[in-house]
């Protein structure tokens, strides 16, 4: 190839550099795309919103004024969740069989009286057939003592003989109509097949099913359990040295593992009489409602009993704790400035009691706040920073 051939090669190797370096610069640097990272995205939260009358009324807001309060010292109390006894069923089965049929899952809500197992069970055919062959001596034995009482009217038979006869007709009567109640209390009749069906004894939620097709059963063994889930117990701990200090109808509020940012609560309504010789402690008992069905059986936390008898120190500036809110990692609540506007306030938390939480910043005595309704203003503030950052 001649000096002329590499030279033009050259210029047009050049000139597809000098193309492509325009289209390069326009990239942007590779840190601009990491500068707007998840913690950044709602530094810039609307300060005010504007709510219409009909959105007011929908949302059920409400206010109150900050006033400086008196916080009660507490006592923390570690616990778990747990089933009010009496709101608990289990299934079992009356007598030894096999199932044939479940109808039941965990999670299911199931109403009085509906039909969850059905066992296969030899033991009716046993008393149902016993039960057949006891009315018919009975029957037998009725009639037997009508004709003697007809001849002793006749005097042709001893009055020994006839109460003899109606003795034993009133015995095998008896022993049919106990054969009858056997079979139900298994569950079935006089007739029909040799299965039983094991009704719910309460409506509520499937907490656990222990039951397959096929299964042998016992009469002990439990096939699955029932509990009403709309109110539930805290069981908390309370240890021999702090159990002067806990009285009944104090105010509790729980906070749950699984819930770090949720309260919930509730009123000691039952402190223990026996001391676990082990732990040291009693049982406090507070019910909860199950708000949002979050409460599930088992999980652990910590409630916060407020000890009224002692010192309650000088008055705070006090909050209820549903007048505060969490927005981008920051507390928050929201002022009234006007019937129809709000303006969000950052605010700085101190020591907190059931239900209400002192402000150490961020508000002033008397300043009107929104104690009901604070989720549906926390939306439209969220709604209105994700608008801002898609434009």
């Amino acid at each position: 190839m001649n000096r002329a051939a590499l030279l033009l090669i050259a210029l047009m190797l050049s000139c597809k550099q000098q193309q492509a370096a325009p289209s390069d610069a326009k990239e942007p640097p590779a840190s601009s795309a990491a500068e707007k990272t998840p913690d950044t995205e709602h530094d810039e939260l609307p300060k005010k919103i504007a709510l219409s009358d009909q959105v007011l009324r929908d949302a059920k807001v409400q206010v109150a004024p900050v006033a400086r309060e008196a916080l009660f010292e507490t006592l923390a109390l570690p616990g778990e969740i747990a089933a009010d006894p009496d709101q608990l069923a289990r299934i079992s089965s009356p007598a030894a069989g096999r199932i044939e049929q479940v109808r039941f899952k965990e999670g299911a809500q199931v109403k009085k009286g509906d039909v969850l197992v059905v066992v296969r069970v030899p033991e009716v055919g046993r008393v149902r057939s016993t039960l057949l062959a006891t009315q018919g001596k009975a029957s037998a034995a009725r009639a037997n003592a009508q004709r003697l009482d007809e001849l002793l009217q006749k005097r042709l038979a001893a009055e020994q003989d006839v109460l003899n006869a109606k003795a034993e007709a009133d015995s095998l009567e008896v022993e049919a109509r106990s054969l009858q109640e056997q079979l139900g209390a298994l569950g079935a009749g006089a007739n029909g097949p040799l299965a039983i069906q094991l009704r719910a004894p309460i409506a509520g939620t499937v907490l656990s099913r222990d039951a397959v097709v096929g299964q042998p059963v016992a009469p002990e063994q439990t096939l699955g359990s029932i509990a009403k889930l709309d109110e539930l117990w805290f069981l908390g701990r309370v240890f021999e040295k702090d159990l002067g200090r806990v009285a009944l109808g104090s105010a509790t509020e729980i906070r749950l593992n699984a819930y770090p940012a949720e309260r919930f609560a509730g009123v000691i309504e039952y402190v223990g009489q026996q001391v676990d010789p082990t732990a040291r402690a009693v049982t406090a008992r507070a019910r909860l409602k199950n708000r949002d069905g979050l409460l599930r059986i088992g999980l652990f936390g910590t409630a916060e009993v407020a000890l009224s008898h002692t010192e309650a120190g000088p008055p705070r500036l006090v909050v209820p704790r549903s007048a505060v809110t969490e927005i981008a990692g920051k507390s928050v609540v929201f002022v009234r400035e006007s019937p129809n506007q709000f303006e969000l306030h950052e605010v700085t938390l101190g020591r907190a009691a059931p239900g209400k939480v002192e402000v150490l910043e961020g508000l002033g005595e008397n300043e009107s706040i929104v104690v009901d309704g604070v989720f549906t203003l926390k939306s439209l503030v969220l709604k209105g920073s994700f608008a801002e950052e898609e434009e």
